[in-house]
Parts: structure tokens; sequence; C-alpha cells
């Protein structure tokens, strides 16, 4: 066959993380852009990312890139699209998508041109002027940039961040993607100890957990492109009997989540099961004053409660101060806090040996990391 063409949606932030993560995988020309990963492959690829990409947000087939100033332009655009490769004549297909500082700013005006214009395509290949679009769904994605339009189709479904895990969550959850990239950040191994001292649902415990013992985190849940006829079912139980022989049983990883709600931490109980990790964790509640860990060597990751979430300005700097006072510098030890507050570091005590910005959600943050003795 011949090759695919994929982009990979990611937190702004993280597109190298994301880029290295799909190199390990054996996949080819990958190249990092903003928000995004583009890479090439075949089916199989298509399979592996969805279910195996801890940072991908979800899994696009990229059709086709075009500048295009008028609607004329962007029908004849998508109608040269060999739709047929993709689409069966029962299988639906809506469109939805964004125009940014671009000529054609009307996006109910895109949708209605690029569905037109897939349906005129479809019509001279099928001979027919009827779909029905009964059948599995193919989410048609476009994105018109300065005038440069992606047509794209999205094989996820739900976003790649829903790992099947967190059906309840406690206030505020960190988002999945952005836990696991904190793990990276963290450098978390197989035989590493994470503590997570606001666990909340224990989202980052359970994502280092995972990396930890190299479980792919989309091996309990399904995606929209096993329904579609244009893919081999096969590709899915390959991948899926590759993702289980690649998990290490073997790892002696250990996760330690405290929290000051107790409704929390039955949520990360909870949670931790749902996910095969549940022996890897223990949980206790704990207040951050009574913070004080006598092993050798842990990695603490942590998403504190700040003001746009859970405390006001002067309450989220207040506890800013005490952990900086029950975070020590120790041989062995290392410190991943994500924060909105620009004065996170005079708060905490000491600046950061090294800063990454990402996005919680909407919200700006820096990840502050603190590892030097």
């Amino acid at each position: 066959m011949e090759l695919i063409h994929f982009a990979a949606p990611c937190l702004f932030g993280i597109e190298g993380i994301c880029a290295d993560e799909l190199k390990r995988m054996g996949i080819e020309n990958v190249r990092a852009e903003n928000g995004r990963v583009l890479f090439d492959g075949d089916f199989n690829t298509l399979a592996r990312v969805n279910i195996c990409s801890r940072y991908a947000e979800r899994v696009q087939i990229l059709l086709d890139e075009f500048n295009a100033y008028s609607f004329e332009e962007l029908f004849q655009g998508v109608k040269k699209i060999e739709w047929e490769n993709w689409l069966k004549i029962d299988e639906s297909f809506p469109v939805k998508g964004h125009s940014v500082s671009s000529k054609l700013s009307s996006v109910p005006d895109c949708q209605k041109i690029i569905k037109k214009a897939v349906v005129s395509r479809l019509s001279s290949k099928y001979r027919s002027d009827w779909f029905d679009e009964s059948g599995s769904k193919h989410q048609i994605q476009f994105l018109i940039m300065k005038d440069k339009v992606s047509i794209l189709l999205d094989t996820s479904g739900e976003g790649l961040h829903k790992r099947g895990y967190r059906q309840n969550s406690a206030v505020a959850p960190i988002k999945e993607t952005l836990a696991a990239a904190m793990a990276d950040l963290s450098h978390v191994r197989p035989f590493s100890r994470v503590i997570d001292p606001f666990c909340g649902s224990g989202t980052i415990l359970i994502e280092s957990a995972m990396k930890a013992l190299n479980i792919a985190p989309g091996l309990r849940r399904r995606f929209s492109a096993e329904l579609w006829k244009s893919v081999p079912i096969e590709v899915w139980s390959q991948e899926r009997e590759r993702a289980f022989d690649l998990i290490d049983k073997s790892a002696e990883f250990e996760a330690f989540g405290y929290d000051i709600d107790e409704s929390a931490l039955e949520l990360t109980k909870a949670n931790a099961h749902k996910a095969g990790v549940e022996k890897r964790k223990i949980k206790k509640k704990r207040n951050i004053s009574d913070f004080v860990e006598t092993a050798e060597k842990a990695a603490v990751i942590t998403n504190p409660p700040y003001g746009e979430r859970l405390l006001d300005a002067e309450q989220a700097r207040v506890l800013y101060s005490k952990m900086g006072e029950k975070f020590e510098k120790k041989p062995g030890w290392s410190y991943t806090i994500i924060s909105p507050d620009d004065q996170f570091e005079q708060c905490f005590g000491r600046p950061a040996d090294k800063r990454r910005k990402l996005y919680n959600g909407m919200i700006k943050c820096q990840v502050y990391m603190y590892f030097k003795k």
C-alpha cells in the first residue's frame, strides 16, 4: 500500500517529547511542529500510535494540504482527494474544523463546501447521488491557517487522553497526557519511586506507573478507525498483542499518593484499579505540613492546588512556601511541580534548576524542576 501521512496533535510544549516517543516506536519521518507531530507509516502505524502514545491527543490521517483563497479553490482541492480509498458508500463523514487568519473565515460555509466536495467525488466514483451515512463514522477535520488548508481524517474518536481508567475524578484534575509528560520530564523509570503529595484522583501516579511498567495507555479502550472497512481489522489485534508483550512485569516501581481529602484517595484507589496498577500504589491521608520521607531516592511529581483551580492566590502562595520548606535538597531526590503562578519560585524559596512552559487545559503554566544537589 501507499505510505500514509499522519498528524498527531499534542499539548503545546510537549511536541519534542511526543516526537521522541514516536521515533522509539520505529515510526518513519517524524517531524515536530507547533502543536502537532507529523509522521508517515501504514495501517499498523495507525493502530500502534493510537494504542501506545502517551502524549498525542489523537491520530489523524493528513490527506492533503493546499492553499485556498476562494470557496471554489477549497472545493476543487477537497474534491481531488481520493476519498473512495477511505469512505465506503454507507459510511458517515461529518465535517468540522477551524479557520484562523484566512480569507475563508466562515467555518459553517467551509464545512458546507467541504461536505459538498466529498459528496461530489464519491458520487462520481460510486455512481450514486444518495449516501445514507448509516455506517461507521469518519470524522473529517479541517484547519485553515493563513489560507493554507489541511484536510484530515480523525482515527481516534475520543481524545487519546481518555485512557479509560478515570471515569471519576477529583476537582480540577490534570489531563492524562500532561501528567504523562511530567513523568517523562522527571525521568521515571522501571525502578523509580514516585510521590505525589496532592494526588487528587491519582492521575500523575497512574501515568507514572504506566510509563514505568511500559503499559500502553490505549490498551483498555477502542478507537473510531477499528470500525472502518478501509482498515484491516487484524492490525488492531497485532498491535495490541505487541503492546502486551512489551509490558515490563519485572519493574520495581512504587508510587505513594497523599491528600487531605479522603474521597480523593478513594478515587485514586478506584482509578488505579481500573488502570491495572493498584498493586504499585500506596495512598494515605496526609497534609503537606507533615511531609517527610526517609527513602534513599524518590521523584516528587505534583500538581498542587492554585489560584485558578482550588485556592485563592494568597492561599496558594502560602502552600508553595510550605512546599519549599518540606522539599529538601538531598541526593537521589527530585521535585517536578506545575504551576501557573509567575511568583512560584519566590514563594518556594529557590529558583528551579530547569523550567518548561506547558498548558494545563487553557491555563499557561510552568513546570518547575529541582534536581541539583
